[in-house]
């Protein structure tokens, strides 16, 4: 799941950025509100935190651009003040929550579960595809013969692709989504955690398999004998 965090106390931005990519989120952090609103203009985001009091543009006044300009991404902010009005305008702007700091790490991790749950629109926090099972609260991958708790982006990559079983996912679209939106990672990188994924595949005797389509992307597929 990618989210967009803006704070500009940088040694905050860190450590949240820290705690969210240890709990298998993708982030893309800024550290002022024209820049957020620039990525959340131009990137595809599960969720967004921003800290009302930013440079350039507050928090308020990035969401309320986002949601004229018609954007439902969940949105929590952040804000030093406890003020009753601060809270309702910012609700009234169009916010899912918000969150006075400081704040506790697992309060921050509840709110964001809690903003972005109806975006997975999964019944169950578990997908499944051929005789694989995800689960998406605990990273554990499983199959009849065993079980593997994934690395971060290798679960991140998984669940894109067990999400949209047998569709073609671009190698930039999966570099994007996982490696964040100014990442400068090397596209090659999205081959080598697909290696990972295929041998723990063949350890889990699983009978899907990583397709990979020249020049296009991956998709996962049913294996036939």
């Amino acid at each position: 799941m990618r989210l967009l965090l803006a704070e500009d106390e940088r040694s905050l931005s860190r450590a949240v950025t820290a705690i969210l990519e240890k709990n298998n989120f993708s982030v893309d952090a800024v550290y002022d509100g024209a820049d957020a609103l620039a990525y959340l203009q131009a990137g595809n985001y599960d969720g967004a935190i921003l800290d009302i009091m930013m440079p350039k543009l507050d928090g308020i006044e990035v969401l309320r651009r986002i949601r004229a300009a018609g954007s439902r991404v969940p949105v929590l902010l952040l804000t030093a003040k406890s003020e009753i009005d601060d809270k309702v305008l910012g609700l009234d702007s169009g916010a899912n929550d918000y969150l006075t700091k400081p704040f506790n790490t697992k309060e921050l991790l509840a709110r964001i579960r809690a903003m972005t749950r109806s975006q997975t629109a999964q019944p169950s926090s578990e997908l499944r595809f051929g005789n694989l099972t995800l689960d998406r609260a605990t990273f554990e991958l499983s199959s009849p013969t065993g079980s593997f708790r994934l690395a971060n982006k290798e679960f991140q990559m998984l669940e894109t692709l067990m999400a949209n079983p047998q569709n073609l996912i671009s190698t930039e679209r999966l570099l994007e989504k996982i490696w964040g939106y100014d990442s400068e990672a090397e596209i090659n990188v999205v081959w080598v955690y697909v290696s990972y994924l295929r041998k723990k595949l063949a350890a889990l005797n699983a009978n899907v398999q990583i397709k990979a389509t020249r020049n296009a992307g991956y998709s996962l597929e049913v294996k036939h004998d």
